[in-house]
């Protein structure tokens, strides 16, 4: 492989069993990541610093201030901004042989698979249950390898699920059939996160996906490595293709399966928050984006961000109709979730699309 890039590789062509063939598979390679957070930072620097020649990146969330302690990716520079747009940015700069597909939609039933059917392997560095039962399902179903990785306070977590789409390999449903019930596993934002953490499980959920696409060394298939940041300790569990399993063969609402309600608010457009402004109508404007953001653009109302909602319920006592946003919608979602459950006679609405449909 002589190419502008060869020189880039070369401390990889030292070692054995790496040739200049192995760095081939991995430029021929295209790998998808779902989630640009904790793990898919170092994962992605990884990546691309290996010569991975195409990586696809799912994610549409947003960077926010509570990120920047482990995502090492981002910057305050870059708050507010989508996690994919800043990933790519910043990806082609350290390796401009490397190209790169954003897909800044939600991952769902809908569109897992035009999603997932474009890669050879799939690094799942998601937080939540659902996103890992639709990509560990589609997966399954389009014989895709899925990389896994997840953290949780000082604990990190790696395995190889579905390898090379072998149907006596094991996937994730064979580690955990069922979900577990709701509330009883806190996320990130819940239960903490050690800031260096994802990086150490990042380079680690790297290392099978390079492992994975040339051929070297043994994956984790089969075998759940689980590691102690505390302790420094690390032990391997492992684990085979449950008989019994019912076959994987459609996609479903995997939050109805998880026990998870989403997020169902009352909407109102741009248009019609600009009628109840110039009418002078009576109503709370809340939002909910972090202090920086508010400050950096903003449509008027309090700031009160979302982390801090618990806090600051005082401030919606009595208010008769409230309305939240944030930069597109999302974020004032979930805080709606969480005022409506506090206050079930109060009226609370969603701006649609956000600030950033309002400009």
């Amino acid at each position: 492989m002589k190419s502008k890039s060869h020189n880039r590789y070369q401390r990889h062509f030292h070692l054995p069993n790496f040739s200049e063939a192995e760095q081939q598979k991995l430029t021929d390679a295209k790998v998808l990541v779902v989630g640009a957070g904790g793990l898919g930072a170092p994962l992605l620097q990884y990546l691309t610093a290996a010569g991975v020649g195409t990586i696809g990146i799912v994610d549409f969330d947003r960077v926010e201030e509570s990120n920047l302690h482990r995502q090492i990716l981002f910057g305050d520079a870059d708050l507010g901004k989508l996690k994919v747009e800043v990933a790519i940015q910043k990806l082609k700069a350290h390796n401009p042989f490397v190209e790169f597909i954003s897909h800044t939609e939600k991952l769902t039933s809908q569109n897992a698979f035009d999603i997932i059917s474009k890669y050879d392997v799939v690094a799942d560095g998601t937080d939540n249950f659902p996103t890992r039962y639709l990509v560990n399902d589609a997966c399954v179903i389009l014989g895709k390898t899925n990389v896994y990785a997840s953290i949780f306070r000082y604990e990190g977590q790696v395995s190889v699920f579905n390898y090379l789409g072998k149907k006596k390999i094991p996937n994730y449903r064979d580690l955990h059939p069922n979900p577990p019930s709701p509330g009883t596993v806190p996320n990130c934002a819940e239960a903490g996160v050690l800031g260096v953490l994802p990086g150490i499980i990042g380079a680690m959920q790297a290392n099978e996906v390079i492992k994975v696409i040339t051929g070297i060394g043994e994956p984790l298939v089969g075998k759940l490595f689980v590691f102690d940041a505390l302790t420094m300790q690390s032990r391997k569990i492992g684990f085979e293709k449950v008989q019994s399993q019912k076959p994987i063969t459609e996609l479903i609402d995997y939050y109805e399966f998880c026990g998870i309600r989403q997020p169902a608010v009352d909407s109102i457009s741009k248009e019609g928050l600009k009628a109840w402004l110039n009418a002078e109508y009576p109503f709370l404007l809340v939002d909910v984006r972090t202090e920086k953001e508010h400050v950096t653009q903003n449509i008027g109302g309090v700031n009160i961000p979302f982390n801090q909602l618990d806090k600051n319920l005082k401030l919606f006592e009595g208010a008769a109709e409230v309305v939240v946003y944030c930069h597109s919608g999302f974020r004032s979602g979930k805080a709606l979730e969480v005022l409506k459950e506090k206050f079930p006679n109060q009226k609370f609405y969603n701006l649609k699309g956000g600030i950033e449909e309002w400009y």
